[in-house]
């Protein structure tokens, strides 16, 4: 349905009864795998040894900081960076402890967006029911408390971040070129979200796929997320 004013011009549709959402204010959100909790000093030592996994960096290309040269300077960096209230960071707590990090951030609740950024996962959760939780958890607890749009941005050329947009029925939106320099570097970004209108069928979509009748002996899945969420993507790209 198209909306109209007075002039007969088009607009948008209205938002008069939306109700502006907190901020990220929970400590602890527990799936059955995995758990988020908010980010302290004590969580940084078993963080770093969790990326030190990646023995090649190659998990540090796309992100503006790091890898790091030893605990310290990783830990320095994070006391410096990961503090605050926008971005909120958050340790993912698998079975093995501290695994990986994941923000929210450019939180804007009178617009009712909020964007996951940061995203880290050590090897100990990457391609692991575990890793996709946490992400599932944030988008999640996001359009519960209110927010409008979930966005998550990358660097155009970081394809597994892109799949892993898609994967979780974020959909493509397009191609910021030239918008940031990182690295002493250009970056063209690349901009994927849901809506709280795309949200009841996501949900069903996470619920299938999180099913523990969903998973084999071994651990795999047997109906894929991508195929759970593919129809619902607005977009591909």
């Amino acid at each position: 349905m198209q909306y109209t004013n007075q002039l007969n011009q088009p607009i948008g549709f209205p938002l008069e009864n939306f109700v502006i959402p907190q901020m990220p204010n929970f400590k602890t959100l527990k799936g059955n795998y995995i758990t988020l909790e908010t980010l302290v000093p004590e969580h940084l030592i078993a963080l770093h040894r969790a990326f030190l996994l990646n023995s090649n960096g190659s998990n540090w290309t796309y992100m503006a900081y790091g890898p790091f040269a030893n605990e310290k300077d990783f830990v320095d960096w994070a006391l410096a960076s990961c503090f605050g209230s926008d971005p909120k960071f958050y340790a993912l707590i698998s079975t093995q402890g501290a695994a990986g990090l994941a923000s929210y951030m450019r939180i804007e609740p009178k617009m009712g967006c909020i964007e996951m950024g940061h995203i880290h996962l050590s090897p100990l959760l990457q391609k692991t029911r575990a890793g996709t939780e946490a992400l599932i958890l944030m988008i999640k607890w996001a359009f519960e408390a209110g927010f409008r749009r979930v966005e998550w941005k990358c660097d155009a050329l970081n394809l597994p971040s892109r799949r892993a947009a898609q994967r979780l029925g974020l959909s493509y939106e397009g191609v910021f070129r030239q918008a940031l320099i990182y690295k002493s570097r250009n970056r063209d970004t690349a901009w994927y979200a849901a809506t709280n209108k795309d949200w009841p069928a996501l949900n069903e979509a996470y619920r299938i796929w999180l099913n523990p009748a969903n998973f084999n002996d071994e651990g795999r899945e047997l109906q894929k997320l991508s195929t759970l969420t593919a129809p619902l993507l607005v977009k591909q790209g």
